[in-house]
Protein backbone atom coordinates (compact mmCIF):
# COMPACT_ATOMS: atom_id res chain seq x y z
CA UNK A 1 0.00 0.00 0.00
CA UNK A 2 0.90 3.82 -0.45
CA UNK A 3 2.45 4.91 2.76
CA UNK A 4 4.36 7.70 4.37
CA UNK A 5 7.74 8.41 4.08
CA UNK A 6 9.16 6.44 6.93
CA UNK A 7 11.73 6.89 8.88
CA UNK A 8 12.99 3.68 11.43
CA UNK A 9 13.97 4.54 14.97
CA UNK A 10 15.26 1.27 15.73
CA UNK A 11 16.78 -1.08 13.31
CA UNK A 12 19.88 -3.66 14.27
CA UNK A 13 22.79 -4.54 11.47
CA UNK A 14 25.30 -7.10 12.59
CA UNK A 15 27.75 -9.93 11.43
CA UNK A 16 28.86 -12.88 13.71
CA UNK A 17 32.29 -12.78 11.91
CA UNK A 18 33.89 -9.71 13.22
CA UNK A 19 36.54 -10.17 14.76
CA UNK A 20 36.35 -7.15 17.00
CA UNK A 21 32.52 -7.16 17.53
CA UNK A 22 30.46 -9.38 19.96
CA UNK A 23 26.85 -10.15 20.18
CA UNK A 24 26.17 -12.01 23.25
CA UNK A 25 22.37 -11.73 23.01
CA UNK A 26 22.89 -14.13 20.00
CA UNK A 27 25.68 -16.90 20.25
CA UNK A 28 24.35 -20.05 21.18
CA UNK A 29 24.91 -21.48 24.75
CA UNK A 30 23.79 -17.65 26.02
CA UNK A 31 21.84 -16.78 29.36
CA UNK A 32 18.22 -17.81 27.73
CA UNK A 33 16.94 -15.39 30.65
CA UNK A 34 18.35 -12.57 28.87
CA UNK A 35 16.05 -13.13 25.53
CA UNK A 36 13.48 -15.56 26.51
CA UNK A 37 10.37 -13.16 26.09
CA UNK A 38 12.05 -13.41 22.41
CA UNK A 39 11.10 -16.68 21.95
CA UNK A 40 12.86 -19.29 19.89
CA UNK A 41 14.78 -17.14 17.71
CA UNK A 42 16.76 -19.30 16.06
CA UNK A 43 15.99 -17.47 12.37
CA UNK A 44 18.08 -14.74 14.01
CA UNK A 45 21.09 -16.49 14.24
CA UNK A 46 22.40 -15.96 10.63
CA UNK A 47 25.71 -14.88 9.67
CA UNK A 48 25.18 -10.95 9.28
CA UNK A 49 22.07 -8.65 8.69
CA UNK A 50 24.25 -5.87 6.58
CA UNK A 51 22.98 -2.43 5.74
CA UNK A 52 22.58 -4.19 1.78
CA UNK A 53 20.30 -7.00 3.01
CA UNK A 54 17.71 -3.93 4.83
CA UNK A 55 17.82 -1.92 2.19
CA UNK A 56 16.52 -5.11 0.06
CA UNK A 57 14.17 -6.54 2.22
CA UNK A 58 12.79 -2.71 2.67
CA UNK A 59 13.24 -1.35 -0.96
CA UNK A 60 8.82 -0.60 -1.50
CA UNK A 61 8.51 0.43 2.04
CA UNK A 62 9.29 4.02 1.63
CA UNK A 63 11.89 3.97 4.17
CA UNK A 64 13.38 7.18 3.83
CA UNK A 65 16.00 7.38 6.52
CA UNK A 66 17.63 4.13 9.34
CA UNK A 67 18.68 5.12 12.92
CA UNK A 68 20.53 2.50 14.21
CA UNK A 69 20.81 1.20 17.57
CA UNK A 70 23.60 -0.33 19.50
CA UNK A 71 23.57 -4.33 18.37
CA UNK A 72 26.83 -5.22 19.80
CA UNK A 73 26.60 -6.48 23.53
CA UNK A 74 30.08 -7.65 25.30
CA UNK A 75 32.32 -6.38 22.73
CA UNK A 76 35.64 -5.24 24.51
CA UNK A 77 35.79 -1.73 23.02
CA UNK A 78 32.39 -0.44 22.06
CA UNK A 79 33.20 2.60 19.47
CA UNK A 80 34.47 -0.46 17.13
CA UNK A 81 30.28 -0.92 16.38
CA UNK A 82 30.32 2.68 15.85
CA UNK A 83 33.12 2.62 13.43
CA UNK A 84 31.79 -0.26 11.60
CA UNK A 85 28.62 1.28 10.80
CA UNK A 86 29.93 4.88 9.91
CA UNK A 87 31.57 2.39 7.01
CA UNK A 88 28.46 1.72 5.93
CA UNK A 89 26.80 5.33 5.93
CA UNK A 90 30.06 6.22 4.00
CA UNK A 91 29.69 3.95 1.36
CA UNK A 92 26.06 3.39 1.44
CA UNK A 93 24.43 6.31 2.92
CA UNK A 94 22.83 4.35 5.66
CA UNK A 95 22.36 4.88 8.49
CA UNK A 96 21.88 7.87 8.98
CA UNK A 97 22.29 7.79 12.61
CA UNK A 98 23.19 5.91 15.06
CA UNK A 99 23.09 5.35 19.45
CA UNK A 100 26.17 3.52 20.12
CA UNK A 101 27.14 0.85 22.92
CA UNK A 102 28.49 2.29 26.27
CA UNK A 103 28.77 1.81 29.93
CA UNK A 104 27.94 4.64 31.69
CA UNK A 105 29.31 3.76 35.19
CA UNK A 106 33.23 3.07 33.63
CA UNK A 107 35.77 6.12 35.15
CA UNK A 108 36.79 6.47 31.64
CA UNK A 109 33.56 7.28 30.04
CA UNK A 110 34.12 10.67 28.94
CA UNK A 111 36.72 9.66 27.15
CA UNK A 112 35.27 6.83 25.28
CA UNK A 113 32.51 9.08 24.40
CA UNK A 114 34.51 11.50 22.64
CA UNK A 115 35.74 8.62 20.25
CA UNK A 116 32.08 7.97 19.91
CA UNK A 117 31.55 11.61 18.84
CA UNK A 118 34.49 11.29 16.39
CA UNK A 119 32.22 9.64 13.50
CA UNK A 120 29.82 11.70 12.54
CA UNK A 121 26.25 9.72 12.39
CA UNK A 122 26.86 9.07 16.10
CA UNK A 123 23.67 10.75 18.44
CA UNK A 124 23.93 9.26 21.76
CA UNK A 125 24.70 6.05 23.91
CA UNK A 126 22.77 2.87 24.70
CA UNK A 127 23.76 1.49 28.14
CA UNK A 128 21.71 -2.19 28.53
CA UNK A 129 21.18 -3.13 31.83
CA UNK A 130 18.87 -4.13 34.17
CA UNK A 131 20.43 -2.98 37.48
CA UNK A 132 18.68 -0.85 39.17
CA UNK A 133 20.68 1.85 37.37
CA UNK A 134 18.77 4.99 39.03
CA UNK A 135 20.48 4.63 42.21
CA UNK A 136 23.79 4.28 40.83
CA UNK A 137 25.75 7.66 41.34
CA UNK A 138 28.79 6.57 38.80
CA UNK A 139 25.79 5.85 36.02
CA UNK A 140 24.18 9.17 36.72
CA UNK A 141 27.84 11.00 36.56
CA UNK A 142 28.20 9.40 33.10
CA UNK A 143 24.33 10.32 32.01
CA UNK A 144 24.96 14.17 32.79
CA UNK A 145 27.88 13.86 30.61
CA UNK A 146 25.70 13.18 27.17
CA UNK A 147 24.16 16.59 27.55
CA UNK A 148 27.34 18.39 27.56
CA UNK A 149 27.61 17.15 23.61
CA UNK A 150 23.88 17.08 22.57
CA UNK A 151 23.46 13.80 22.96
CA UNK A 152 20.59 10.86 23.55
CA UNK A 153 20.41 8.63 26.01
CA UNK A 154 18.26 5.38 24.77
CA UNK A 155 16.47 2.75 27.28
CA UNK A 156 13.81 0.69 28.42
CA UNK A 157 13.79 0.70 31.96
CA UNK A 158 11.67 -1.85 34.19
CA UNK A 159 8.51 -0.77 34.92
CA UNK A 160 9.51 -1.01 38.62
CA UNK A 161 11.72 1.87 38.22
CA UNK A 162 10.11 4.19 36.05
CA UNK A 163 9.35 6.54 39.10
CA UNK A 164 12.93 6.52 39.86
CA UNK A 165 13.95 6.80 35.69
CA UNK A 166 11.42 10.01 35.99
CA UNK A 167 13.72 11.68 38.79
CA UNK A 168 16.76 10.83 37.31
CA UNK A 169 15.86 12.47 33.94
CA UNK A 170 14.07 15.43 35.99
CA UNK A 171 17.33 16.42 37.16
CA UNK A 172 19.38 16.54 33.95
CA UNK A 173 16.79 18.30 31.68
CA UNK A 174 19.33 18.89 28.77
CA UNK A 175 19.89 15.03 28.02
CA UNK A 176 16.73 13.45 26.05
CA UNK A 177 16.12 10.13 27.45
CA UNK A 178 14.06 7.88 24.35
CA UNK A 179 12.02 5.27 26.14
CA UNK A 180 12.54 2.33 23.65
CA UNK A 181 10.02 -0.50 22.96
CA UNK A 182 7.14 1.50 23.94
CA UNK A 183 8.23 0.66 27.61
CA UNK A 184 8.94 -2.88 26.38
CA UNK A 185 5.37 -3.93 27.74
CA UNK A 186 6.30 -7.81 28.59
CA UNK A 187 2.57 -8.62 29.48
CA UNK A 188 -1.09 -7.73 27.70
CA UNK A 189 -3.32 -8.31 30.63
CA UNK A 190 -5.57 -5.72 32.23
CA UNK A 191 -3.88 -5.25 35.42
CA UNK A 192 -0.35 -5.20 33.56
CA UNK A 193 -1.54 -2.63 31.25
CA UNK A 194 -2.62 0.22 33.92
CA UNK A 195 0.54 -0.53 35.71
CA UNK A 196 2.45 -0.38 32.62
CA UNK A 197 0.17 3.02 31.49
CA UNK A 198 1.17 4.36 34.90
CA UNK A 199 4.62 4.25 34.10
CA UNK A 200 4.16 6.09 31.04
CA UNK A 201 3.08 8.59 32.31
CA UNK A 202 5.70 9.09 35.15
CA UNK A 203 7.74 9.28 32.70
CA UNK A 204 6.30 11.63 30.00
CA UNK A 205 5.69 14.16 32.91
CA UNK A 206 9.80 14.79 31.74
CA UNK A 207 9.24 17.24 28.72
CA UNK A 208 12.81 15.89 27.79
CA UNK A 209 11.94 11.98 27.90
CA UNK A 210 10.55 10.81 24.35
CA UNK A 211 8.52 7.72 23.04
CA UNK A 212 9.44 5.15 20.92
CA UNK A 213 7.28 3.21 20.05
CA UNK A 214 8.97 -0.17 18.55
CA UNK A 215 9.39 -4.15 19.47
CA UNK A 216 5.90 -4.56 20.47
CA UNK A 217 6.26 -8.30 18.64
CA UNK A 218 8.64 -9.30 20.91
CA UNK A 219 6.24 -9.89 24.07
CA UNK A 220 2.90 -10.48 21.56
CA UNK A 221 4.01 -12.95 18.73
CA UNK A 222 1.34 -13.55 17.41
CA UNK A 223 0.31 -9.46 17.49
CA UNK A 224 -2.37 -7.89 15.58
CA UNK A 225 -3.37 -4.69 14.82
CA UNK A 226 -5.99 -5.09 17.42
CA UNK A 227 -3.67 -6.27 20.30
CA UNK A 228 -1.14 -3.64 19.67
CA UNK A 229 -3.62 -0.72 18.89
CA UNK A 230 -3.98 0.43 22.72
CA UNK A 231 -0.48 0.31 23.53
CA UNK A 232 0.33 2.45 20.34
CA UNK A 233 -2.08 4.66 21.33
CA UNK A 234 -1.40 4.78 25.11
CA UNK A 235 2.19 5.82 24.23
CA UNK A 236 0.90 8.57 22.33
CA UNK A 237 -1.71 9.71 24.60
CA UNK A 238 1.02 9.89 27.71
CA UNK A 239 3.72 11.40 25.12
CA UNK A 240 1.47 13.42 22.59
CA UNK A 241 2.33 13.45 18.92
CA UNK A 242 5.14 16.23 19.29
CA UNK A 243 6.84 13.35 21.17
CA UNK A 244 6.68 10.00 20.16
CA UNK A 245 7.84 8.08 16.67
CA UNK A 246 7.66 4.77 15.22
CA UNK A 247 10.59 2.56 14.70
CA UNK A 248 10.57 -1.42 14.20
CA UNK A 249 13.34 -3.03 15.94
CA UNK A 250 14.14 -4.65 12.63
CA UNK A 251 15.18 -7.90 12.33
CA UNK A 252 14.66 -8.95 15.47
CA UNK A 253 10.43 -8.20 14.90
CA UNK A 254 10.98 -10.08 11.77
CA UNK A 255 10.33 -13.27 13.89
CA UNK A 256 7.17 -12.26 14.00
CA UNK A 257 5.50 -10.70 10.39
CA UNK A 258 7.30 -8.96 7.58
CA UNK A 259 8.61 -5.46 7.77
CA UNK A 260 5.23 -3.71 5.72
CA UNK A 261 2.48 -5.96 8.27
CA UNK A 262 4.66 -3.55 11.08
CA UNK A 263 4.18 -0.26 8.80
CA UNK A 264 0.71 -0.78 7.96
CA UNK A 265 -0.72 -1.31 11.08
CA UNK A 266 1.02 1.70 12.21
CA UNK A 267 -0.96 3.47 9.34
CA UNK A 268 -4.13 1.84 10.56
CA UNK A 269 -3.79 2.86 14.16
CA UNK A 270 -3.42 6.36 13.34
CA UNK A 271 -5.24 6.40 9.97
CA UNK A 272 -7.78 9.49 11.84
CA UNK A 273 -5.28 11.34 13.03
CA UNK A 274 -4.05 14.92 10.66
CA UNK A 275 -2.10 14.06 8.44
CA UNK A 276 0.52 16.84 9.61
CA UNK A 277 0.82 14.50 12.82
CA UNK A 278 1.15 11.06 10.84
CA UNK A 279 3.73 12.93 9.08
CA UNK A 280 5.43 13.69 12.88
CA UNK A 281 4.97 10.00 14.01
CA UNK A 282 6.18 8.38 10.98
CA UNK A 283 9.31 10.75 10.02
CA UNK A 284 9.56 13.80 11.44
CA UNK A 285 10.26 13.62 15.31
CA UNK A 286 12.43 10.88 14.79
CA UNK A 287 14.64 13.61 12.43
CA UNK A 288 14.42 16.14 14.52
CA UNK A 289 15.17 14.27 17.62
CA UNK A 290 18.16 12.41 16.06
CA UNK A 291 19.01 14.97 14.07
CA UNK A 292 19.01 12.14 11.38
CA UNK A 293 20.78 13.73 7.93
CA UNK A 294 19.31 13.22 4.54
CA UNK A 295 20.07 10.00 2.21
Amino acid sequence: MSRLPFTDSHVHFFDMRERRLRYSWLEPGGDPGETAWIGEYGAMRSERYHAEDFLAETRFQNVDRIIHVQAALGTEDPVDETRWLQAFHDRLGVPHALIGDADLTVPHIAEVIDRHRAFPIFRGVRDLRYDGTPGNAAWENGYALLGKHRLICCGNPKLEHAADFARLTGRHPDVIFCVDHALFPLQRDKAYFDWWRQCLRQLAAIPTNVMKISGLGMCDHGWTVASIRPWVLACIEAFGVERSFFGTNWPVDRLYSSYGDVLDAYAEIIADFPGHEQEMLFSGNANRIFRACGG
